[in-house]
């Protein structure tokens, strides 16, 4: 990249943009002009990359969400020029940091479901594969969390504020979205998706919705302001905000909205480019692979029938190239997760649409009876069933691949969650692991473990075959070698402990153990065990003040949803215990706590890389996956876990020994249900019903909140949805607290235990996102790879 270039780009847009030179601008202007000069760079490699692709089968990515990250350090990095700028602007005398801090999480994802979009588009690009990612662009994202008396608030997130640098306004190639008492304008915003090497760059096309017509003049100029501007506001709605609060029939309405305005703008999309080149649809599903992400996108299949039919397609066959078209991801095993939505909704708002879904449901219903199943038999697969549509159910018949996301995942489904459909369409049922991107997680996360593994391996080759990582095993057993990766997580701890103190005034030992639990707060992830855990160690402190114990800093990062009133009492009561811990001189140097606020991306950049032991502690059979799990893993961090989700594989791929799993499998929860009495249990462990108590006893507030008090009432005497500690916090107690113990105890022997860290990372090669995308595009959306000669990369 040369020097003059970049600069007079620079300084172009800063003269354009801002009236100033470069050198007075603030660190957020000056990330913004750079990076725009960084787009002229991008551009012609980008329609050069798009056009290779032409003629040939194509993936799409159906998402609610993309959890991206920022973008600017991710795409020098995977353009292999990011020492080049850095040298740039140091002569500029500008630091790279600091503009690097400036840029803002995109506000397009909350949890693992947008960060394995964001890993597969990365992936996707890298190996030279076709896929576009089709999705929201939110305008403020989930939201921004703060936190106020421990209580977990929710801001918006202003993160289009300036707009965004990476992403171009394609007005020529928007759509008409039709609901029955709204249209609205669905406007593509496209973003290079950079695979490394700058070979293939794809794009993300993200629908922002906007008004046919946005001020009504006569309107405004009768004094009716509100009503100049309402056909406006209600179409910038649907954009607005990723999960709308939707406890009432407003809310529902508005996420049905954005579903189908996502779903259907990207099909026209890819309808009208097929029209471009093609007199008819036969070939359609030859040419075109759509996955959808869970079931937030199942309405894609009854609406490209729809508009098929548009075309002059019949029913038969749009149905049938819809089939060949879609694959589905089921990303859930709790059956309150599986989306439906009322018949008299959609009737409300996609008529049209419904009548397809009644077509579809028909289809379904004529197929059972040829193969000899009774009326009541029939019932168990109706996709419309009791007043509801069953959006799983029509994600299952209308496509021909449904995948789980883990090994276990997938056999919980085929042997009981879908069982049913299972034996009807055993061919469809296959599993994909989750895998994340090592360029983000590892390239860019951690550059000091990033040059360690190089070095020892000769080459960089790994960027790009994660599998290379199992070469380093035959260091486990050399010290020297254990003592310098020891080296690097200690400076790792040591630039969060410095992050902390600036972002959450918190002053954390890096020499005690980093203890992190970082995702979404749900109650299957059981966060609450966790605090649990900590208050059981802060009571045994008080009892015995002079006892020794393995100083810890317990780390969580997490949001709820706003409407999710049992996860944000938890994180109250983490914050409460934190308070408790954290200023009583009694357990100082010794235990400590940290929630930190507005968990995203760039947060887990610096969180991954520090931990020392993670956090994956669900239930037994209730986490599908999980992403986190590998992150930490790749970082060099032994799991304390159940066996559940992608555990299973870790345990498997890195052993028994170098981890610590705990707690009841899949099967002993099933034998257990019906006759567990967690309150029985409780009496058994005066020590748990002590930290239980808590809850309701004063110890944290004089006036018990109904919050805690329903908390407490959940575990005891459960609710008219769900048994008394149907989570089995309880129950799993104490062998987790003994498999803390085993962590403490192996920390005092620094060499062995991370020993465990470093053979976890030298067995993450399975767990790369890219060889997920190599299984999907070979086995489910049979697209060809085209690779673009790239210049020899060098050691970095």
């Amino acid at each position: 990249m040369k020097k003059e270039l970049l600069t007079a780009r620079m300084r172009g847009y800063a003269l354009t943009g801002y009236g100033r030179e470069v050198a007075e601008l603030t660190d957020s202007e000056k990330f913004k002009v750079l990076s725009k000069a960084l787009m002229e760079e991008l551009l012609p490699k980008w329609r050069e990359s798009l056009v290779k692709f032409d003629g040939h089968k194509k993936a799409y990515y159906l998402s609610a969400e993309f959890l991206m990250g920022r973008a600017l350090s991710n795409n020098l990095l995977n353009l292999e020029v990011q020492g080049e700028v850095k040298s740039i602007l140091k002569e500029l005398g500008i630091d790279y940091n600091a503009l690097e801090e400036a840029e803002d999480d995109a506000g397009l994802g909350n949890g693992g479901l947008g960060r394995l979009a964001a890993c597969f588009l990365d992936s996707a690009a890298t190996l030279n594969y076709s896929l576009t990612g089709y999705g929201i662009r939110y305008n403020y994202g989930i939201f921004r969390q703060t936190f106020v008396d421990g209580r977990q608030v929710e801001e918006g997130d202003d993160w289009l504020r300036d707009g965004d640098t990476w992403s171009i306004r394609r007005a020529d190639q928007r759509v008409k979205v039709v609901f029955k008492d709204q249209t609205v304008y669905a406007v593509p915003y496209d973003t290079p998706i950079v695979g490394f090497g700058g070979g293939t760059i794809n794009t993300l096309r993200l629908w922002q919705s906007e008004a046919l017509q946005p001020f009504d003049f006569q309107a405004f100029n009768d004094q009716k302001y509100d009503r100049a501007v309402k056909e406006k506001n209600d179409a910038e709605n649907i954009s607005k905000v990723l999960y709308p609060n939707d406890s009432l029939e407003k809310g529902k309405i508005l996420r049905l909205k954005q579903q189908y305005f996502f779903v259907s703008a990207s099909l026209q999309d890819m309808i009208r480019k097929h029209k471009e080149n093609h007199k008819d649809f036969k070939d359609f599903a030859k040419l075109h692979a759509v996955q959808l992400n869970d079931t937030h996108p199942a309405v894609a299949i009854p609406e490209l029938i729809r508009l098929l039919g548009e075309e002059g397609v019949s029913f038969k066959k749009a149905f049938a190239l819809a089939t060949e078209t879609f694959a589905y991801t089921n990303h859930t095993i709790l059956k309150e997760a599986l989306e439906q939505w009322s018949v008299k909704l959609y009737k409300k708002i996609l008529p049209e649409v419904y009548k397809v879904i009644v077509k579809i449901d028909n289809h379904l219903r004529k197929e059972l009876v040829q193969k000899g199943l009774s009326t009541e038999e029939i019932e168990e697969f109706e996709i419309i069933h009791s007043g509801n549509i069953r959006m799983a159910w029509l994600s299952i018949y209308g496509t021909h691949s449904i995948n789980g996301v883990a090994r276990l995942h997938t056999d919980i489904l085929k042997d009981t969650e879908l069982h049913g459909w299972y034996e009807l369409y055993p061919q469809r049922f296959n599993n994909k692991t989750n895998g994340i991107t090592q360029r983000r997680w590892l390239l860019e996360s951690n550059p000091e473990l990033s040059a360690f593994i190089t070095k020892l391996l000769g080459s960089d080759d790994w960027i790009t075959d994660l599998e290379e990582l199992k070469k380093l095993k035959k260091y486990a057993e050399d010290d020297e070698i254990i003592k310098e990766f020891m080296a690097i997580k200690k400076t790792k701890k040591r630039q969060l402990a410095d992050y902390l103190k600036v972002r959450e005034g918190i002053a954390v030992d890096e020499n005690a153990i980093f203890d992190i639990q970082i995702k979404r707060l749900h109650e299957y992830k059981r966060q609450l065990l966790n605090a649990f855990h900590i208050l059981y160690l802060y009571h045994k402190i008080k009892e015995n003040p002079q006892m020794e114990i393995t100083p810890r800093v317990f780390l969580f990062g997490a949001k709820a949803a706003p409407g999710y009133v049992r996860a944000k009492a938890i994180i109250r009561f983490i914050n409460a215990i934190g308070k408790m811990v954290n200023e009583d001189a009694d357990v100082r140097g010794r235990l400590k706590v940290v929630f930190v606020e507005n968990y995203g991306v760039s947060y887990a950049q610096r969180l991954f890389p520090a931990a020392d032991i993670s956090e994956q502690i669900s239930t037994a059979g209730k986490e599908a996956s999980g992403t986190g799990n590998m992150k930490f893993m790749l970082s060099g961090a032994p799991t304390i876990g159940t066996f559940d989700g992608a555990n299973v594989e870790i345990v498997e791929e890195a052993g028994l020994s170098n981890n610590y799993i705990f707690g009841l499998t899949v099967e002993e929860i099933e034998e257990l249900k019906g006759h567990y009495n967690p309150a029985k249990e409780l009496k058994k462990n005066p020590a748990l019903k002590k930290v239980v108590d808590s809850l309701i006893d004063g110890t944290f507030e004089e006036v018990v909140s109904p919050e805690f008090q329903e908390l407490h009432d959940a575990l005891l005497l459960g609710a008219s949805w769900h048994a008394p500690d149907n989570y089995f916090i309880i129950r799993d107690f104490q062998a987790y607290v003994e498999a803390q113990e085993r962590v403490a105890q192996d920390f005092t022997k620094p060499l062995e235990f991370y020993r465990k860290g470093f053979i976890n990372m030298a067995s993450a090669g399975k767990f790369s996102s890219d060889r997920t995308i190599e299984e999907y595009a070979r086995e489910i959306w049979k697209i060809e790879s085209i690779d673009t000669p790239r210049k020899a990369r060098r050691i970095v």
